[in-house]
């Protein structure tokens, strides 16, 4: 297949990640009409042919099969989405960054906790967390090619279940030029767009595990980026609820309602 300028791809494995990846790429088509999109799935006749440009096969799935497909893109600039995304504003001149770059992705959250911290084998300044590999902009080189397969390989032999981990060794250990998304570009916490002023940021990828909460058997199907944040508030305030009575100056930092 002809290789092309820029593009998106989703990887998704299964009737529930399959379902979300259609929700996700209808979204982004309504807002970049003309950009292309790719879907890896194991299961290419499950997929509406009007939607994607291009559909390809897995042949041997796996829980982290999108750390094989990413080296496949046909994209010489790519944007590997996750399934649990909504696209809600144009991507603008996202792209341009790999003129300068050879991948861009965000801070992941949590990251004072131990989880967020982690690596495999080294240690890193607590400035310096996972990144969150659910939003990555990248480039067709070869030494991009050649990370995306190291990381891969590193996975598969580590024995892990966050990819995250190995990433963020190999981040560190190595000298590729990637760039640091702002938090609009990967939307972890929706939460916070009830502190932004109208010209703080433009919320352009949403990426939240509530969409994902039906097929864990917790609350219904969310399609609706209204319906998404509420559920995000939910989880905030349900959150903050469990750490009420304790002593903690940072708690009353971050929000002073925690303890009344």
């Amino acid at each position: 297949m002809k290789a092309m300028d820029k593009g998106v791809i989703y990887v998704a494995t299964g009737h529930d990640y399959r379902d979300l990846a259609l929700q996700s790429a209808r979204s982004l088509r309504q807002v970049e009409p003309g950009l292309p999109i790719d879907l890896f799935t194991d299961a290419p006749d499950a997929v509406p042919r009007d939607l994607f440009d291009a559909v390809h096969t897995i042949e041997n799935p796996h829980r982290r099969s999108k750390l094989d497909c990413m080296g496949q893109t046909r994209f010489e600039r790519t944007l590997y989405l996750d399934c649990d995304t909504l696209v809600t504003a144009p991507l603008g001149d996202l792209f341009d960054l790999l003129g300068r770059f050879e991948m861009a992705l965000a801070h992941d959250v949590r990251r004072a906790s131990d989880l967020i911290r982690e690596g495999l084998d080294h240690g890193t300044p607590y400035a310096f967390p996972q990144m969150n590999s659910g939003v990555v902009l990248y480039r067709r080189d070869k030494r991009v090619m050649d990370f995306l397969r190291d990381w891969a390989r590193r996975f598969a032999e580590a024995g892990v279940v966050r990819d995250q981990v190995v990433l963020k060794d190999m981040l560190w250990q190595g000298d590729l030029a990637f760039y640091v998304l702002p938090p609009e570009f990967n939307l972890r916490r929706l939460t916070v767009l009830d502190a932004w002023e109208p010209e703080d940021a433009i919320p352009t990828i949403l990426h939240s595990h509530r969409l994902m909460d039906h097929m864990r058997g917790s609350g219904t199907r969310i399609t609706q980026v209204d319906e998404l944040i509420e559920a995000e508030r939910a989880a905030l305030s349900e959150e903050w609820a469990g750490r009420r009575g304790g002593d903690d100056a940072l708690t009353r930092l971050i929000n002073p309602r925690a303890n009344r």
